[in-house]
């Protein structure tokens, strides 16, 4: 079945709200076996009129998103009827649903806020919970006049769309649609280049029929995607897993930080972190995961020599032998942050983010990380990182976080 989605709103096209609802109906109707063929977005007016026109006779589900509230650029409801022909009507039950909520809420009722309680007529109400501008089904008219296919109707903000979606819209698509399992697979791999991910797997998978490949590239990060017939993905999940599975760090959609805070806890562990050229980068990203106050202790923002000297009681002497960024200051570092925050364990990094500040031995982009544990050598890693400031700080974070990760494997 061919499905679309259409979202509506002037906000999202002037870049003053982003889209969330194409991310969150994809994968709440993969495991119907239904994908999302096109998407599209179209600003308030005559646009949505000219939109549902164009996919209204080569969709077989269709979803909108906006427009049902009661401003006037809210219209999708009354272009949606009339081009159907169908009259749009009062409804009682809904009327009543929305007087009660303003009522409690102490809410002047208007005309144009009860325009949300016209319906077209024939169509199935799906209540809003959350709000007060009720979704609508219109069920298929393949045989009719004018010919339509399964449109859902739903309302724009998403505290308000994805109860809506699936308390009421998947029950539907459930009594629509023949069951076809679709089984999809993420992996998500770290400091590995896309280009080198592709050589390792990418011949092997997709010549698996029934099997669909797809990659995402971030800094310091690839996601790797398969989709299809669960007996051809498990084919190629074995494949992937023998070719990638020490960087491949989660199979669910999590961060880096996510799954080392994890791993920590599990193991009653804690780390601290000293940083230099990513400025307080890696703190920032660790406190950002819920739970973290439970394994994170502490984080030096070391970013001048005297700093490094007297909050990690890095040596005057290696600073003046071996230069700020050098595998030696990585690891006292790691062992000073280690040694004052009394943590298992301790990340620290030391590099040239440029534009300026390189050297012939130390060009920009060069940078040190290091891993101090207890009871363990200390493990320092030299890498080269040419790019703009910020993506350097996050490659360089991406290499601690995982230098650390496969510590607690």
């Amino acid at each position: 079945m061919k499905v679309v989605l259409l979202n509506t709103g002037t906000e999202l096209l002037l870049g003053d709200v982003c889209d969330a609802h194409l991310s969150f109906i994809a994968r709440e109707i993969l495991p119907l076996g239904l994908r999302m063929a096109e998407q599209r977005t179209v600003p308030d007016g005559t646009a949505i009129r000219d939109a549902l026109s164009d996919v209204i006779p080569r969709a077989d589900i269709v979803f909108v998103t906006g427009g049902l509230g009661p401003t006037t650029d809210d219209i999708t409801r009354d272009i949606t009827a009339d081009l159907l022909g169908l009259e749009l009507i009062r409804n009682d039950e809904v009327m009543r649903a929305i007087t009660q909520r303003l009522s409690e809420r102490r809410i002047k009722i208007t005309d144009r806020i009860l325009r949300q309680a016209d319906v077209p007529r024939g169509s199935q109400v799906l209540p809003n919970d959350h709000g007060s501008a009720p979704g609508l089904f219109l069920r298929s008219q393949a045989n009719a006049s004018r010919p339509s296919p399964h449109l859902f109707l739903l309302p724009g903000p998403p505290r308000e769309l994805q109860p809506m979606f699936r308390d009421y819209v998947l029950p539907l698509l459930r009594s629509l649609v023949k069951p076809q399992i679709i089984e999809r697979r993420l992996y998500k791999i770290a400091n590995t280049g896309e280009s080198i991910v592709e050589e390792a797997v990418g011949k092997k998978i997709l010549a698996i029929p029934g099997v669909e490949l797809g990659y995402c590239a971030r800094p310091g990060e690839v996601d790797l995607r398969i989709v299809g017939d669960p007996d051809a993905v498990g084919h190629a999940h074995t494949i992937i897993m023998q070719a990638l599975g020490p960087s491949i760090f989660s199979s669910e959609d999590e961060t880096l930080e996510e799954v080392i805070v994890k791993s920590l806890a599990r193991r009653h562990e804690t780390v601290s972190v000293a940083e230099s050229c990513t400025g307080g980068w890696l703190a920032n990203r660790i406190t950002n995961v819920p739970g973290a106050s439970d394994v994170f202790l502490t984080g030096f923002v070391t970013y001048a020599n005297e700093a490094k000297i007297d909050l990690l009681n890095v040596a005057s002497t290696l600073l003046e032998q071996h230069g700020a960024v050098s595998s030696e200051v990585a690891l006292a570092m790691a062992e000073g942050a280690r040694a004052r925050a009394k943590s298992t364990h301790a990340l620290a990094t030391t590099g040239v983010a440029g534009p300026d500040g390189g050297s012939v031995d130390k060009p920009v982009g060069t940078v040190f990380v290091a891993l101090a544990t207890a009871n363990a050598a200390t493990v320092v890693k030299r890498l080269f990182f040419p790019t703009d400031r910020e993506t350097f700080k996050e490659m360089v974070a991406q290499v601690a976080f995982d230098l650390l990760r496969k510590k607690l494997i």
